[in-house]
């Protein structure tokens, strides 16, 4: 029994996105050993509204002005802090009470507020890989100096750091990553082109959000994911390896030096991943969630096919380069995916973009912060003006 321990104070950033509902449907299921101190959102201020009534948090942050006074509105002289803006995220995280941060912003927003956990001496529950992408040595760095700890709170992620436990770091021969290939593993180069919206948001196996449902679409999430886990894990690009895997059943792999090979399974659910980071170390038995080995009738792997999709390749070719280019990487894809929802740019040229804007960026080695968000933000406009020279022809 944990009835004399003290909660574990929670902050949940992007609480409205799928990865944050998730967490806080974990978190209503152990709440005698966790308090939602604090949550954000962007512009969902109808979800977010309800999840204050329903979590009653210390604090709770928007960073969208008219969705911010819509939400103040309703809480005037309330014991319940509203807040605005992106550095009212920073101070909520940094309040001595807070334990653990489940930063779940989508994109490249999550950067600072990574940043402000890890400064805080907090523990970082991590699923905006774009963090780790585009500041990766930084903030590991930062979190060796402050004593914090970054869990993982992607599927694959998770699964590697649970395989690991089997050796030691000089006995692994690589990791190896697995996509479930998004819905056009199987679709041929020249139908690329006319792949339509609805079509890339229809993922085969996981609930997700419309960023990644693409970018998993593209392959660039696996990718993006290849940085995270040479950060997080410490080894190099060339001893982890992508396969199409496409019943999502294995999480990921790691193949040891003995030809032993270990995988993590579980059912395709991000409560999974999310319970295992916030109760870590521990294992707590549940009354779900457990896989039925004998409904599974295959499980398929494949080696991705770089021709088709390219954008898996230029990711191990930003991480190889190493200083600003991941961060221009991930802002080019960022504005591609966003135009691609609004139908100013054909699915195929995704990838097109990112390597015109990537080939075109000078590259700064050992960035500061500051050097980084310039990058950034300079890779934005010149994704801009290709989308722009798009449109004129």
């Amino acid at each position: 029994m944990r009835k004399n321990r003290e909660k574990k104070k929670v902050v949940v950033l992007g609480s409205t996105g799928s990865i944050g509902r998730s967490a806080l449907q974990v978190l209503k299921s152990f709440e005698d050993r966790f308090e939602i101190f604090g949550l954000s959102a962007h512009k969902n201020f109808e979800l977010f509204k309800k999840q204050i009534r329903e979590y009653n948090p210390k604090m709770a942050v928007l960073t969208q002005a008219e969705s911010y006074e819509k939400v103040k509105r309703g809480y005037i002289n309330n014991r319940i802090k509203i807040e605005f803006g992106a550095e009212s995220i920073n101070q909520m995280v940094s309040f001595p009470e807070v334990d653990i941060v489940i930063n779940a912003i989508v994109g490249s927003a999550g950067l600072l507020p990574s940043f402000a956990t890890l400064r805080a001496g907090k523990t970082l529950a991590l699923a905006n890989k774009e963090s780790l992408v585009m500041a990766g040595e930084l903030l590991t760095d930062l979190a060796k100096k402050k004593g914090s700890e970054i869990l993982p709170v992607d599927s694959e992620h998770s699964a590697i750091k649970q395989c690991l436990l089997a050796g030691e770091k000089n006995e692994v021969k690589r990791l190896i990553l697995t996509a479930s290939g998004g819905p056009f593993y199987l679709t041929k180069k020249k139908d690329l082109s006319r792949v339509t919206v609805s079509e890339a948001l229809s993922h085969p196996t996981w609930e997700m959000g419309k960023k990644i449902t693409i970018d998993s679409a593209t392959l660039m999430n696996k990718g993006l994911e290849v940085i995270e886990a040479h950060w997080l894990f410490g080894i190099p690009a060339s001893q982890i390896k992508v396969i199409i895997h496409p019943q999502s059943v294995v999480h990921s792999m790691v193949e040891f030096v003995d030809g032993t090979l270990i995988a993590q399974m579980s059912k395709p659910d991000m409560k999974m991943p999310l319970q295992y980071a916030l109760l870590y170390p521990e294992r707590i038995e549940t009354n779900d969630n457990f896989l039925n080995l004998t409904r599974i009738k295959n499980l398929i792997f494949l080696e991705p096919d770089l021709g088709r999709f390219p954008a898996l390749k230029f990711c191990y070719f930003a991480l190889e380069l190493g200083g600003t280019a991941p961060s221009v990487l991930n802002a080019a894809n960022e504005v591609a995916v966003e135009s691609f929802l609004h139908r100013k740019l054909s699915f195929d040229k995704i990838p097109m973009l990112v390597r015109k804007v990537l080939s075109a960026h000078k590259i700064k080695n050992n960035p500061s912060l500051e050097e980084i968000l310039e990058a950034d933000r300079w890779a934005r406009e010149e994704s801009k003006k290709f989308i722009q020279r798009e449109s004129n022809r």
